[in-house]
């Protein structure tokens, strides 16, 4: 039976790098508090999102310890500094996700969480709503995890997929059973998706109770769960951010996906179309923006030093130098004040090993 009485919040995951947008995404301003995707910075294009079905003032951010002070001065007003959630290293997505939900049980008692990434692109907000408010209506009712799934485009090498059922969980309905996650595939593979019509890329956002995802919790990360729930009392006081010191470097470094998700039965999925992208890479902002007539995404540039170049982007993030190209081909340009990226378009996933030889070669300075 549905409980109306349920508080609606959103916790978005902020804590990533995002090091395959450098040199603009750096580990102090990643790319979910850059301006990347629209007027503001990614993480309020988040918020913006889920305008109709969430109150800002639900919002709750998780996000690590160089970031936060970052985080305070760019979030909208609305949102209480103190649902900023930090985490003092970085553990990857479980841990975060059982401090949220802990905090859910400790503020509301329980309540309706959307778990959702800080940096995507959405471009049909009125259909990504009404599949949000189906993903609530059904994790409420049937007292089930429920993920988005999105319609594959094109045969993506760098998303997960979801295999779902064939048939929905009852007659009409846009729910399906979720039948396994799929790590990246190889192209071939990912034709053979495509072609099937029985796979989705995994958008990373789940809806869930907190009660409900706390007891899978209990189930499959009995240690993690043992010790988040050792500091319950302390959430919501002065004790809070010494407690979570204390534990969270003890804490499995692992997904949600494979610490819960790959493991736990009965999961619900809704496929949708909404126009996501994860804005994983340089060369997804073709997708994001409109492109010149010779295919071209210019950003922070007027185009006025653009001649005969196809296919490219070009990203201006100096504020005052200008950026001449001639001649360019399926090629990524990006300049901020200390730094130029200049990248095939076909390597702009590999942006993250130039990351890695900066630290290597002791640059911190860029990083």
């Amino acid at each position: 039976m549905q409980n109306d009485g349920l508080k609606k919040v959103a916790v978005i995951m902020a804590g990533g790098g995002g090091t395959r947008f450098w040199p603009v995404s750096r580990m102090t301003t990643p790319k979910q508090l850059a301006k990347l995707t629209g007027n503001d910075v990614m993480i309020n294009e988040t918020v913006k999102h889920y305008a109709g079905v969430i109150n800002r003032e639900d919002t709750f951010i998780v996000t690590n310890r160089m970031q936060a002070d970052l985080m305070d001065k760019v979030l909208f007003d609305e949102i209480d500094r103190s649902h900023i959630l930090v985490e003092p290293v970085q553990r990857n997505t479980a841990p975060c996700i059982i401090y949220a939900a802990m905090t859910m049980k400790k503020l509301y008692g329980d309540a309706l969480m959307a778990v959702l990434p800080a940096d995507h692109h959405i471009s049909d907000i009125r259909e990504y709503e009404r599949v949000l408010n189906l993903a609530f209506k059904t994790a409420d009712e049937m007292n089930k995890i429920v993920t988005i799934g999105i319609w594959p485009t094109f045969p993506s090498t760098g998303y997960g997929y979801i295999r779902f059922s064939t048939n929905p969980i009852e007659a009409g309905s846009e729910v399906y059973h979720l039948r396994r996650f799929v790590e990246k595939p190889k192209l071939e593979v990912a034709k053979e998706y495509v072609n099937s019509g029985k796979y989705l890329w995994n958008s990373g956002m789940f809806i869930w109770k907190a009660s409900v995802i706390l007891d899978c919790f209990k189930q499959y990360l009995p240690e993690m769960y043992e010790k988040v729930n050792s500091i319950y009392d302390k959430l919501g006081t002065a004790e809070e951010q010494a407690a979570i010191e204390e534990i969270y470097p003890t804490l499995e470094k692992i997904s949600i996906d494979y610490g819960i998700m790959e493991k736990a039965s009965d999961v619900f999925c809704i496929p949708a179309e909404f126009g996501w992208n994860d804005v994983g890479s340089w060369d997804a902002l073709e997708n994001v923006f409109d492109r010149d007539d010779s295919g071209n995404v210019v950003i922070g540039n007027d185009g006025q030093g653009i001649i005969d170049c196809k296919n490219s982007v070009v990203f201006d993030n100096s504020g005052d130098k200008f950026i001449a190209t001639i001649g360019l081909e399926n090629i990524v340009v990006v300049q901020t004040k200390d730094a130029i990226l200049v990248s095939s378009k076909d390597r702009v996933q590999d942006v993250k090993l130039m990351v890695e030889k900066l630290k290597t070669i002791g640059r911190e300075d860029l990083l």
